[in-house]
């Protein structure tokens, strides 16, 4: 965690507050995303990557997750403002070369911010921090394969191994993997679904049998009515603006249910149209909701009230295909409407209006992110979605059906792949078919439980396919205490960030290629392949040379990882592998359900579409065989008196813990990130002005470790009462290790009880009125009406 007698590399005094935005993208989005390009590509690059970003024979955008229009549809400029950010943050001029890393000890980089570290460059060569070492020094591939082999096999048990996934590890990367986790022996597979949408994955899991979307991108054109709860997608999936203006113009009306009300959520500027760059643009949201941090489940149960007192219901399709109709309808119908409006901060009229829009749809698409899934009772949320589906027959059907909107641009095919802690029996039964041994069958580590393995001493070695593990995680300075103990830290990266300054005894920095890369092998130039969030799998080709010679792609490492540590064990072919990708995809058409004639579908322009049960006939492989109504109290967070509810949210110039620059300026933040955004009469309860700087202070009863976030400058936003937001991964110090989503064990990001003293007034500890008022994980949640959040 940073403190405030740390450097930074920027002034937070040159920090500019200024109104937020009325409209997403425009001739400004081009503008930015030009300068960038330009700055760090040159002209050429620039020409060489953005014209083949998302394009049938191109490579996939790196920074969100959202469908490719059909090849014949795709504008030539395929991308948005974070997907050039994000290309030209990859495919920098700069370089991060062996005498950089000479120049620079472990310590004086470790007090650089997450923004400077980003932009010194790609990695060049595989490096190593040995024991009791301060720097970081070149080493040479074989004997990093070696080092590694050596410390995987010294372990006690496969178990004392984390290997962890970020959502850009291709499916072939993925897939052979997880086959060299499982031959190792464990299935410690944490990934960063885990901090996302795990949630998500679980409750539709549990609902429909899949745990994926069920809609197409023509589901979504064709909408009458379109849902977006807690999502922000002109800032984390800004070409999903195109597809929501695209079901406007057909007649689709849009109801938004967030606590910020986001530009994106307002009005489109699209730059492809003469109307987005010199007009008014779109109007999107015909109605916004601003609801209260954690008010998601009381406000989806009055939604479920209404539609059962109007009957505004889809009888034959509740009789045919779904389970606990009744039990769910009473429950809503003895909804306290005193709860919800004190918990949602909404009036009845607000609410009403809401549902009406509900019930004069007959195709509505449900969409959310993790403004859904990173709180408490984030499965109970995301199955009370499921509930209001299922009530109007919204699955199944033309413009309609759920859509939980992908962040990392291959995370659902990762899991896809294998890439989890709690594989189904029947992957691993294919998986032991396929290449003849028996895979663990006991679940591994979570993400927090993998973090929780390293601090008590039962993990030992970490490995991360990309990612900026410590960053990305919640409870920042447990984490990196965590990693700090282990005898090995691996990372596979093509950037600096701040997980290789947090080191084992030994640590490994081994540089790969990026998307925008070429990827020859010894059977010739390579592509892969991944799925995006309505479960369409397609090829990615990057066209530039590779930053350094010394690159090597995420399959060749791999690859060689298990071939320094497992040897010939189980006869597994790794450098046929290696070779030629179509041999994995060869194993992936026999192992993975769906993908049958996977080397032959994938090459096909757009590539091809996973089966989806629920979308594709209305069967449900659940344990009941039917779509599952479910029955959840309505769970209130409780809140002390003077403190706050706290969501930790992206800026527009970051992609996950990817800091492009510092510039928010859709809600007028430029020059700094260290912001919280509180409503004027917060800001005024709490005994503050506008612009003072604050300390933020976590206090979580099971432990007596007072969690803080130093020098934060309040903004007064246009927030809910008791709602408050800040920038992550600043913010990921207070998010307590042990406040996990029930079900899911998803960290609260979304929920996060913090109280704010004047910087300085305290240093770590805490407050003495405070620690009366301690927040644990046996009082947050309370089926009761809430308090006033503040006194």
């Amino acid at each position: 965690m940073r403190h405030r007698d740390e450097e930074l590399d920027y002034d937070e005094a040159d920090l500019e507050v200024g109104h937020p935005k009325d409209h997403a993208a425009g001739p400004t989005a081009v503008a930015v995303s030009m300068k960038r390009a330009l700055e760090q590509m040159g002209v050429v690059r620039t020409a060489e990557t953005l014209l083949r970003l998302n394009q049938a024979e191109g490579f996939d955008c790196m920074s969100c997750a959202w469908p490719d229009p059909d090849p014949g549809h795709r504008h030539a400029a395929e991308f948005c403002e974070n997907g050039a950010k994000a290309v030209a943050e990859e495919a920098t001029r700069v370089r991060a070369t062996p005498e950089f890393f000479a120049r620079h000890s472990i310590a004086e980089l470790d007090c650089h911010s997450e923004h400077w570290l980003g932009q010194q460059g790609r990695i060049t060569h595989p490096m190593v921090k040995r024991p009791g070492g301060t720097h970081y020094e070149p080493i040479e591939w074989d004997e990093a394969f070696t080092l590694i082999g050596e410390q995987l096999n010294a372990l006690d048990s496969p178990d004392e191994a984390i290997f962890y996934t970020s959502g850009r590890a291709s499916n072939e990367a993925a897939f052979a993997y997880q086959l060299f986790v499982r031959a190792f022996g464990t299935n410690n597979l944490p990934d960063c679904s885990n901090m996302c949408h795990e949630s998500t994955s679980i409750a539709l899991q549990e609902s429909i049998g899949i745990g994926k979307a069920s809609v197409t991108m023509d589901d979504v054109y064709q909408a009458k009515l379109i849902v977006l709860q807690g999502q922000n997608p002109g800032t984390n999936h800004p070409r999903m603006l195109s597809a929501l203006e695209k079901a406007k113009q057909n007649g689709a009306k849009i109801l938004s249910i967030n606590p910020l009300r986001e530009a994106g959520l307002v009005n489109f500027k699209n730059p492809q149209t003469p109307r987005g760059m010199v007009g008014h643009g779109t109007d999107l949201s015909d109605l916004h909701l601003p609801i209260a941090l954690n008010g998601d489940l009381a406000l989806l149960q009055a939604f479920g009230s209404l539609l059962v007192e109007w009957d505004a219901l889809d009888h034959e399709f509740i009789d045919r295909y779904t389970i606990g109709f009744e039990l769910w309808k009473q429950h809503v119908a003895d909804l306290d409407w005193d709860v919800v409006t004190r918990t949602t901060g909404l009036s009845r009229e607000q609410i009403t209006d809401a549902a009406r829009m509900l019930r004069d749809s007959d195709a509505t698409v449900f969409c959310w992110a993790m403004g859904l899934t990173q709180h408490h009772n984030s499965v109970a949320i995301i199955k009370e979605v499921t509930n209001i589906a299922l009530a109007q027959g919204n699955i199944g059907k033309p413009g309609a059906g759920l859509l939980p909107v992908r962040g990392h641009s291959n995370v659902q095919g990762d899991r896809t792949m294998g890439i989890w802690e709690r594989p189904p029996r029947h992957f691993l039964d294919a998986l032991a078919k396929e290449f003849d041994f028996d895979p663990p069958r006991e679940n591994g580590y979570d993400t927090v439980d993998s973090i929780r393995a390293m601090r008590d001493g039962k993990a030992h070695f970490f490995l991360g396919l990309g990612g900026n593990f410590v960053q990305a995680a919640p409870d920042t300075d447990v984490t990196a205490a965590a990693l700090r103990k282990t005898r090995m830290t691996v990372h596979v990266s093509t950037k600096i960030n701040r997980s290789h300054l947090v080191c084992g005894d030994t640590a490994l920095i081994l540089p790969t290629r990026g998307r925008t890369e070429q990827d020859v092998q010894a059977g010739g130039p390579q592509f892969i392949s991944v799925e995006d969030s309505v479960c369409s799998v397609h090829a990615s080709r990057g066209p530039l040379k590779p930053a350094s010679p010394q690159l090597d792609s995420e399959v060749g490492i791999v690859t060689r990882i298990a071939e320094a540590t497992l040897g010939d064990r189980y006869g597994l072919e790794w450098k046929k592998m290696r070779d030629d990708y179509a041999n994995i995809r060869l194993h992936i058409s026999r192992v993975v359900p769906g993908c049958e004639g996977y080397e032959v579908n994938v090459r096909k322009p757009g590539g091809f579409v996973l089966p989806h049960p629920p979308r594709d006939s209305r069967t449900f492989p659940t344990h009941s065989g039917r779509a599952e109504f479910a029955v959840s109290p309505i769970d209130v967070l409780q809140v002390p008196p003077r403190h706050v509810i706290l969501q930790t949210i992206r800026s527009h110039d970051q992609f996950n813990t990817t800091i492009y620059g510092l510039s928010d300026r859709y809600r007028g933040i430029e020059g700094g990130r260290r912001v919280i955004f509180l409503h004027r009469d917060d800001i005024a309860a709490l005994g503050f002005d506008d612009g003072d700087m604050v300390d933020l202070f976590t206090h979580w009863d099971g432990d007596d470790r007072v969690r803080c976030a130093h020098d934060f400058r309040i903004v007064e936003y246009d927030t809910p009462r008791g709602s408050a937001a800040a920038y992550y991964p600043e913010t990921n110090p207070l998010v307590p290790l042990d406040s996990t989503a029930t079900g899911s064990n998803c960290p609260t990001s979304k929920s996060v009880v913090v109280s704010l003293e004047h910087a300085g007034k305290y240093s770590a500890e805490c407050p003495p009125e405070a620690s009366q008022d301690a927040v644990g994980s046996d009082q947050v949640h309370k089926s009761q009406p809430q308090p006033e959040h503040l006194s």
